[in-house]
């Protein structure tokens, strides 16, 4: 799919547009996701900062800065968790995936920070389930809290 999808928070009062190709999409089991989000699991969709824009409600969007390198943005209205953006990943913005009206160019391709799971969640998809020991996460390691 090559066609713009938007995101909107609960409240509709943010309104996003991403415009793919988009880098990739996976589920993260972090505390910070899981208590940024008060869920088990965060699917993360990941876009070029330069193919996302906020159409509607930028005075909504507020942002929390969960480490050193990291903040995650928000709607001030409803409480949405929406997007995460961080050093670490330069010239990314994440967005919760669960947000995304319309049809999106990537499915989620592994679980990260699989040793972080909560015991009551069972992962049967088949997906590689990355621990935090894993080369693909190795520069998430430099998270300050």
């Amino acid at each position: 799919s090559t066609a713009a999808v938007t995101l909107r928070c609960l409240c509709r009062g943010i309104e996003c547009e991403i415009t793919p190709p988009t880098l990739e999409s996976a589920h993260c089991h972090c505390r910070y996701c899981r208590q940024a989000h008060g869920a088990a699991i965060v699917t993360w969709l990941v876009v070029p900062e330069g193919q996302f824009k906020v159409t509607r409600g930028q005075e909504l969007l507020s942002w929390y800065q969960s480490s050193e390198q990291t903040r995650r943005g928000f709607c001030s209205s409803c409480g949405s968790p929406m997007l995460c953006s961080s050093t670490l990943n330069p010239g990314e913005m994440h967005v919760a995936l669960a947000l995304v009206e319309g049809e999106v160019d990537q499915e989620p391709a592994a679980h990260c920070f699989a040793d972080h799971k909560v015991d009551w969640l069972t992962v049967a998809d088949g997906l590689p389930e990355l621990g935090s020991d894993s080369e693909i996460l190795a520069h998430y390691k430099k998270i300050k809290p």
